[in-house]
Parts: structure tokens; C-alpha cells; sequence
């Protein structure tokens, strides 16, 4: 949830013969290459403050996607070839009876999605540069671009975890005490993916920080989700305290990524790392409970999965169909894992309640 992959052309003039260079590999329509990117809080003052939190957390990552910082590129993008053939299709066809040319015969769901002439000239010139790769048997760097499988699957993520917040909160009552933090998560969860979407359709230095930085905010709830199910609800004191510090965290990834360098290889390790944290603390708990708790099975089956897929961030290879790469197969992944997570959360969240009630009646 990443680094990113995508493929390179050389542009070819709109006003240029094409018989003197091969044409490429025939390109998806309107797409780029292969790109990998790269507790309960408890009701009352408790859920307020996770709710303040969480307005704090969205409004750090929308100032820090916004505000400027050091950017480079990726390697396909610096390439020679790739550079002369953008510099000369941008001057050719960005300006004057060019530019209006193609505004005018540009489909309009492209033009609603913000493409511009500057974003035809990198999508041919990547194409064009792929092909010369290819023909002198060299390996095909990675660019920056538009992922439309990368979007699907994002989409659908987004999809599955709105759809599933909306059965939890049917399945569930308020009262039950993970309530406010399962449907935090969910909200949480719902704007990655959002943002993850965005960032597949239209790659820019914002949409990029929004993905990268919401994704980091689902990873770390996760872990916050962990603590209070299985720390947080008899010490309610620590959950104050593990917030703050991964709000604190948060805002130091954030802001290093956005102030001193905005690093592929540091987001990725950080998330890695995190990630093994969640895996081994769900595992831990999951196999403790597993006598008593028949539907751990699922959180244990989710977050081991999750972990697996995640492998397919570290690969890189050209994609299927010039499609499908790596990225794009890690998020197509993931839809079913969201509907089985949400699936442990009803059951558990259900148990609780249930627990809760027998002993009130106990008492």
C-alpha cells in the first residue's frame, strides 16, 4: 500500500510521419505503462477525542499533500531519449493551432479527468521509448503515469469497504464497546482508497502525497484497531497515550517525506515495518483466543494473506498485457480480504456485546 512503475514511450508528433520509427506495442487506450508504486475508543469522551484525532490526522495530509517538496522523478522519466522526445513533441504540439487541434478532438471523459496536451506528449513518448527499449533488448525503466487496473482495483477496494461499513453499522448497535473505532477504520479505510483511485487516474505531486500518505494512515489504524481490541478495552488509559504517539508518528513520516525528501525507498521500509508490527500482534492475539473466539480464524487468514500479497510491492517486472503489473495484481488482491476483515469485525464486535450484556446481567 507504495513505490511506482510505469511505462515509457517516446512521443510521436501528431504532425510527424510515423512510417520512419515501428509503431509500439500496442498501448491500452489512454493509459500508461506499468507503475509500482510504486480500540476501542470507547462512546463518550473517548470516541470524541479519536474523532478529533482523526480531523487532525485528514487535516495534516491535506496541507502536507499540498504544500511543495522536494520531487524527483522516476528513472524512465530522466532517461535521454525520453527527455528529447517530450521536449520536441511539447514544442510541436502544445501551443497555438496544435493545441487547440487537440483540445478539440479530445474525448471528453479525458478532458474530465484532467488530461492535458502535456499528458498526451509523456503518455506517446513513453510508448515510443518502451518499443526502442525493447528493440535493443535493453530492460524497460519505470515511469510515471496512468494505471488503469491499478484504479479498478482501487476502486473496488473502495467499494467493498464503503459496502461493508454500511453492513456493520446495520449489523451492529452504538453499544457495542468497538463500535466507534471499527467504523473509524472503515472511514479511514474508505479514503485511502478513494485517494488511491484519484492517484492511479491522474498522477501528480498532490494525488501522489494523498495516496502515499493515507495508505501510511490505514496501516497505522490498523495497528491502533490491534491495541484497543486487545489492550484497549480493560486499560482504557493506554489507548489516550498510543494514539498520540502514532498522530505524533504520522506527522513526523508525513512531514519528512514532504519538508526534507520525498523517499520511495524510506515510505516503503516504514510500511513494511509497520505492517509486520499489525501481523505479528493480530497472529499473537488471534492464536490466544482461538479456543474461545471460533471467528479469529478470519482476522488470522486476512492479516497473513495481506502480509503475502504484500510481496508483490517488492517485485518488478514488465506488466501482463502491458497491464496488469505488480501494483495492480497486489490491489486486485486485497478486494476479498476487505470483505473477510469486515466479516471478523461484525462477529467480534457482535461478541463483545454480548459478553458486555451477560455480565451486566451477572452483576
Amino acid at each position: 500500500m507504495g513505490a511506482v512503475c510505469v511505462h515509457e514511450q517516446d512521443y510521436i508528433s501528431h504532425n510527424t510521419p510515423r512510417r520512419r520509427i515501428p509503431p509500439c506495442p500496442a498501448p491500452p487506450p489512454a493509459s500508461g505503462a506499468c507503475r509500482k508504486r510504486r480500540g476501542r475508543a470507547g462512546p463518550g469522551r473517548a470516541a470524541m477525542a479519536g474523532g478529533g484525532a482523526a480531523r487532525a490526522a485528514l487535516l495534516l495530509l491535506l496541507g502536507a499533500a499540498a504544500a511543495p517538496g522536494p520531487a524527483r522523478g522516476s528513472q524512465g522519466d530522466r532517461e535521454p531519449l525520453y527527455r528529447e522526445c517530450l521536449g520536441r513533441c511539447e514544442r510541436r504540439n502544445c501551443s497555438g493551432a496544435a493545441l487547440r487541434h487537440f483540445r478539440a478532438r479530445q474525448p471528453l471523459y479525458m478532458g474530465l479527468t484532467g488530461w492535458t496536451c502535456g499528458d498526451d506528449c509523456r503518455y506517446e513518448c513513453m510508448w515510443r521509448t518502451v518499443r526502442l527499449y525493447l528493440q535493443g533488448g535493453r530492460r524497460v525503466p519505470q515511469f510515471h503515469g496512468k494505471e488503469p487496473a491499478s484504479a479498478l482495483a482501487s476502486l473496488l477496494n473502495g467499494l467493498a469497504s464503503f459496502l461493508m461499513l454500511l453492513r456493520y453499522k446495520a449489523a451492529v448497535p452504538p453499544a457495542s464497546p468497538m463500535y466507534p473505532t471499527c467504523v473509524a477504520f472503515a472511514w479511514v479505510s474508505v479514503n485511502a482508497w478513494f485517494w488511491s483511485t484519484v492517484f492511479h487516474t491522474k498522477d501528480t505531486a498532490v494525488t501522489e502525497k494523498l495516496d502515499y500518505f493515507c495508505a501510511s494512515a490505514v496501516v497505522l489504524h490498523s495497528v491502533y484497531l490491534c491495541c484497543v481490541r486487545t489492550l484497549g478495552l480493560r486499560r482504557p488509559a493506554l489507548i489516550g497515550v498510543f494514539r498520540a504517539f502514532l498522530l505524533l508518528f504520522l506527522a513526523c513520516h508525513v512531514s519528512y517525506l514532504t519538508l526534507v525528501r520525498f523517499d520511495y525507498g524510506y515510505n516503503m521500509a516504514a510500511n513494511v515495518a509497520i505492517g509486520l508490527l499489525n501481523l505479528l500482534w493480530w497472529l499473537w492475539w488471534c492464536l490466544r483466543n482461538r479456543p474461545r473466539l471460533p471467528h479469529v480464524w478470519k482476522c488470522a487468514v486476512v492479516v497473513l494473506l495481506l502480509q503475502a500479497g504484500a510481496l508483490l510491492e517488492l517485485l518488478d517486472f514488465p506488466p501482463l498485457f502491458w497491464v496488469l503489473d505488480a501494483h495492480a495484481l497486489w490491489h486486485i488482491s486485497t478486494v476479498p480480504l476487505n470483505v473477510l476483515f469486515y466479516s471478523f469485525l461484525v462477529d467480534d464486535s457482535l461478541y463483545l456485546l454480548k459478553a458486555n450484556s451477560d455480565l451486566s446481567k451477572a452483576d
